[in-house]
């Protein structure tokens, strides 16, 4: 059986008390010098582009786990890094796929899972794209954009860094990629979710799909059709023949699927509106419990902005400047 090689990248918000500032920076530098071997490379900071630009420059940050062949190793170091960023942030760590209050196409957070190792890599490109459409709801949370419900997952459906397969599966900006400055297989379409246990389920899901001895029709014009509706309209008649193949390779409940993380993300937000769900998803990505907690009062200090802009960003210039490069 061939040894699968998995590694997750998790970008999260992080918002005082609704939006994200400059001092993410500041607390990005505690997390690097606290271990400057590991997390000089596995940690990353984004800002927003173009028009998105008028609403404040900070989006969102990065934490990457390690490359494990064990499924529980990986979500040990998740975990542990979970724990680690949790320790240096104040803020609410806010893991969701775009902030509600504005609709900017550039200012997202994702779940980024890479895997090497398979002995077929154009037979694992195609079962990948087959079964996309239905493993992409097990993390879609991002349902509101401009303070209005907009469907699963605006993230999906609108944001620049993802999109639609083309024949170049080397472009960097689509759901399903071959990264140029790693070698893998990367999936980029998952909203990051605060819940391991779906993080979990969907890693196993890979694997199965993966090892198994079976070619799948993972046709690119049936994939971009179905990407669009499922963002908008969830667990839609289509996928369900995709889900029933699905379990011949690995139970699962169907309403993991019917019911997706932001089913209840929608429901909280309508309940008791937007700061109530970013302090339940801080509360999940701490504790486990998707439960609104009390905010207290954030204050933005510049010397802490200026102290992460020198303590994290640049130091971290020359290895972003090649990462860069090797991406394009």
């Amino acid at each position: 059986m061939a040894a699968l090689l998995f590694g997750l990248e998790e970008e999260v918000f992080i918002t005082e008390p609704e939006r994200p500032t400059l001092q993410s920076l500041y607390y990005l530098s505690r997390l690097l010098w606290q271990d400057p071997a590991d997390y000089y490379t596995h940690t990353a900071c984004n800002f927003t582009r173009g028009k998105d630009l008028r609403f404040g420059l900070m989006s969102g940050i990065e934490i990457s786990t390690g490359i494990f062949r064990n499924i529980p190793d990986l979500l040990a170091d998740l975990r542990r890094r979970r724990r680690e960023l949790a320790g240096v942030c104040p803020g609410l760590i806010v893991p969701v796929g775009h902030l509600f209050d504005r609709e900017e196409p550039t200012n997202v957070s994702g779940m980024h899972v890479h895997i090497s190792g398979f002995p077929d890599r154009e037979r694992a490109y195609r079962n990948l794209v087959y079964f996309l459409p239905l493993l992409a709801l097990l993390s879609v949370n991002s349902p509101i954009a401009g303070n209005r419900f907009y469907g699963c997952s605006y993230r999906w459906a609108e944001a620049f860094a993802i999109g639609p397969l083309r024949e170049d599966r080397r472009y960097r900006f689509q759901d399903l990629i071959e990264s140029k400055r790693l070698g893998t297989l990367e999936i980029r379409v998952f909203d990051p979710v605060w819940d391991l246990d779906r993080i979990r389920i969907l890693l196993e899901c890979i694997q199965a799909i993966l090892l198994v001895d079976a070619d799948y029709p993972g046709d690119i014009e049936v994939y971009n059709r179905l990407r669009l509706k499922a963002a908008k309209e969830g667990y839609v008649e289509e996928l369900r023949s995709i889900y029933r193949e699905l379990t011949r390779l690995l139970p699962l409940p169907e309403d993991l699927f019917r019911h997706p993380p932001a089913e209840a993300v929608k429901d909280l937000w309508l309940r008791q509106g937007t700061l109530a769900v970013y302090s339940a998803l801080d509360n999940g990505y701490r504790n486990g419990l998707f439960v609104p907690r009390p905010v207290k009062p954030y204050k933005v200090r510049w010397p802490l902005m200026i102290a992460g802009f020198c303590g994290y960003y640049l130091p971290k210039m020359p290895y972003n400047l090649k990462k860069v490069w090797s991406e394009w």
